[in-house]
């Protein structure tokens, strides 16, 4: 069997691969409830819900696990780590596939890298200019902004979801602070949403083409609104792939 981490939309199309090719032995793991109704179309055998480094490992030996391809969220470190040494304990092969970053092709001049949420929070604070923030970094990490932008305007761009929705209205975000809508979106569509805001400056994180990266750049240096790109984490990964192709290679091949 073939244990996919997903959270990804990448994820389900390497759940669409492994049917194409014939493989269907595999499951697809999916942390949030939002993540299992969109794999329900796409896996015959999903589990929902975290897994930790021991868990993994259980689930690895009773299940005859073979491999682990890794499609988690390209922030979602601590999965990684704990799938690897899941991997490396009970000696199975594990491959990495991550979008390849498009921090190269970035031109726009309003750009701003860093490598944390407190370092982007603290680059904000020390712009009086920049009043009205537009956190397009999901749902996750909210908490953070709220605590340490308790001087700013936010509007933060979240999933549809009740429990995402509620989440938010327990920091203490109402309707005005909240465009709860699914992407990703194209550029057009980042453009209204940020007149729509009166946004001055935008954070998002370092994501692929499937998640819509460059159209927000797009927008951005159409507006000319600053944005700030919140850098993956890099790890020493056993083996990564940006290619579906490369990770069927890999399962047949081995």
């Amino acid at each position: 069997m073939i244990l996919v981490l997903g959270g990804t939309s990448d994820s389900l199309k390497i759940c669409d691969r492994l049917y194409e090719i014939g493989i269907s032995d595999f499951v697809l793991s999916v942390v949030t409830e939002f993540g299992r109704d969109l794999a329900e179309s796409r896996a015959k055998d999903i589990i929902n819900g975290k897994m930790d480094k021991d868990g993994m490992v259980d689930y690895i030996i009773k299940n005859e696990v073979r491999q682990v391809i890794d499609a988690t969220h390209p922030y979602a470190v601590e999965v990684s780590r704990n799938a690897m040494d899941a991997c490396e304990e009970t000696d199975i092969k594990y491959i990495r596939f991550e979008r390849k970053s498009l921090l190269g092709e970035i031109k726009y001049q309003g750009e701003y890298i860093v490598d944390t949420i407190e370092e982007a929070c603290a680059m904000i604070l020390g712009n009086d200019q920049w009043e009205n923030v537009f956190i397009a970094t999901g749902s996750k990490n909210l908490g953070t902004y709220v605590k340490l932008l308790k001087s700013k305007s936010l509007v933060a761009r979240v999933l549809p979801t009740s429990e995402v929705i509620r989440n938010c209205e327990a920091m203490g975000l109402n309707a005005d602070n909240l465009l709860a809508i699914k992407g990703p979106f194209s550029k057009d569509i980042n453009v209204a949403m940020l007149k729509h805001a009166e946004v001055d400056v935008v954070i998002t994180k370092e994501s692929g083409f499937a998640g819509g990266f460059m159209d927000k750049i797009a927008a951005c240096e159409e507006l000319g609104i600053p944005i700030i790109i919140i850098k993956r984490k890099t790890i020493d990964y056993q083996r990564v792939v940006h290619d579906i192709s490369e990770i069927e290679e890999s399962i047949i091949f081995g």
